[in-house]
């Protein structure tokens, strides 16, 4: 139904409930009961058993409008010109200030805005119902929606392309504790599990099962900017600040930015910054770029690339309006730089976000590499096959396995057909003994692991393979990854293409 028809249809309906006093003020259209939060759940994850990610497209409007009521009531609402519903090829030609655009955003807003305010007798303006704000390049809107008939209506509208609950989380997956935020030094570390290199830096062990010492003979990631998705970076990591560019790494920079907005609603409202309040952002920068220096820290896959890490998420679980919104914004401003090549996003959620697959077509339609790890379980997710985005054929999916032979995924990772690179990140028979990495502070590394050790490491050798021919397109850096792989020209059922081989890549 065409977005002037309905609008013309609501304010018919306005003029005749207008003829009546007493009914001014009082809701025009009957709501529709929620379903329960259990049977909501119960209908997710048997969608999550059979398909994947969940999608809000496969919802009826009673259940979406459920998942608002029980959430913050803010929705993700995708809009479009009504003859370009799909835009997974084009975002990055969309201009949204253009006059036609502009014409059906505002449409689509001032119909919400009036009828909230005719529903429920309020006097709410747009800037009430949208604490994000408006997006500066992305054809989406993040709006608080309080009436089953506006969903039900937007739903129908052919210039929407799609209307999402982000705000609703379950409650197994919401009881995750700060998932991938444990993060210590380790003071007895094997010496069998590092090597020392000049200037005084340690090698992770596992670096040499993809072959990344050798690999530096002839790449070391010079000239190559990579933008780290994730939880931010410590202040107090100095190998991510006053010595990033030290010893055997000077010459280029760091640039910390921060997306996540972690109080929608304050008054103070806006992102909390680049640093890092979990750790987990610290690790990933360590095993992507972290410096070839002093003092006996562990040096990065790519010790010569610039990094722009961006504080998108508060963990690893892409959960709710304020995470997906972040992480959406981080994509957005990393796909908008020149700069920048690569792309590594050490998260994900069982929730399909459309205003985060938006940002991916967009920096993917400019031709960046995006690096999306396959999963680490928790308790909950431990069944799941292979993770949004990591899903999504514009990523390259990447999940960590054991040092065997035959592969074997990690004690927590997931694996699937949609999982494209390995890298070895645990020995055989010792679950703790994971890869190394930079620490909150310090020079003592610290260990990490599962498919966010394997996704960083992946994208470091991404950067390793550009950095030989800066000219290079993206498809030219990925079919160097897979012709050194492990099972290049087949590929495997549960692991892609394999391990890669940095030093045949980059050769």
């Amino acid at each position: 139904m065409q977005l002037k028809s309905l609008i013309a249809i609501f304010a018919l309906a306005l003029l005749v409930g207008a003829c009546s006093k007493e009914e001014l003020g009082s809701p025009q259209t009957p709501q529709i009961d929620p379903v329960s939060k259990t049977d909501l759940n119960e209908f997710i994850l048997d969608y999550l058993k059979k398909n994947g990610p969940f999608r809000w497209s496969a919802a009826s409007d009673q259940q979406l409008w459920s998942a608002v009521v029980q959430s913050d009531s803010l929705v993700a609402i995708g809009y479009s010109l009504p003859d370009q519903q799909d835009l997974s090829e084009t975002m990055h030609l969309v201009d949204i200030q253009q006059e036609e655009w502009v014409a059906v955003k505002n449409q689509i807003i001032d119909f919400i805005v009036s009828e909230t305010n005719r529903l429920n007798g309020t006097n709410v303006k747009a800037e009430d119902l949208m604490p994000f704000g408006e997006e500066a390049r992305l054809p989406f809107i993040t709006i608080k929606v309080h009436n089953q008939s506006i969903l039900s209506a937007l739903r129908q509208m052919q210039e929407v392309r799609y209307v999402d609950a982000i705000g609703y989380t379950m409650e197994e997956v919401r009881d995750r504790d700060s998932a991938g935020c444990d993060v210590n030094p380790d003071f007895n570390i094997p010496s069998a599990d590092y090597t020392t290199v000049s200037p005084n830096a340690k090698v992770p062990w596992n670096f040499y099962n993809a072959n990344i010492p050798n690999a530096w003979n002839v790449s070391t990631g010079d000239g190559i900017t990579i933008a780290l998705i994730d939880t931010g970076t410590s202040p107090g990591q100095s190998k991510l600040g006053s010595d990033f560019a030290s010893g055997y790494s000077t010459g280029r920079f760091i640039d910390r930015q921060g997306t996540y907005d972690p109080c929608t609603w304050c008054w103070w409202n806006g992102p909390d910054g680049p640093n890092d309040q979990c750790g987990h952002g610290t690790q990933m920068s360590g095993l992507l770029a972290a410096p070839r220096g002093y003092g006996g820290s562990s040096v990065g896959v790519a010790y010569d690339a610039n990094l722009l890490a961006i504080r998108g998420t508060a963990d690893v679980l892409i959960l709710g309006s304020a995470e997906s919104n972040g992480v959406s914004d981080a994509i957005e401003l990393a796909g908008s730089r020149s700069d920048v090549r690569v792309l590594s996003m050490s998260i994900g959620s069982i929730f399909w976000f459309n205003n985060i697959a938006d940002a991916i077509y967009y920096t993917y339609d400019n031709g960046k590499m995006l690096v999306s790890a396959a999963g680490t379980s928790t308790w909950f997710t431990s069944w799941v096959g292979v993770i949004f985005p990591a899903t999504m054929s514009q990523t390259v999916a990447v999940t960590g396995v054991r040092e065997t032979w035959p592969m074997q995924k990690c004690s927590s990772c997931h694996s699937g057909g949609a999982v494209d690179f390995v890298a070895v990140m645990q020995r055989a028979n010792d679950d703790s003994r994971t890869s190394l990495t930079l620490a909150m502070s310090g020079n003592t590394p610290a260990r990490v692991g599962g498919s966010s050790c394997a996704t960083a490491m992946t994208a470091g050798i991404a950067a390793l393979i550009w950095a030989t021919n800066p000219n290079q397109s993206r498809n030219t850096v990925l079919q160097r990854m897979k012709n050194a792989s492990d099972f290049y020209p087949s590929r495997d059922g549960q692991f892609g293409w394999g391990r890669i081989n940095a030093d045949a890549a980059v050769k």
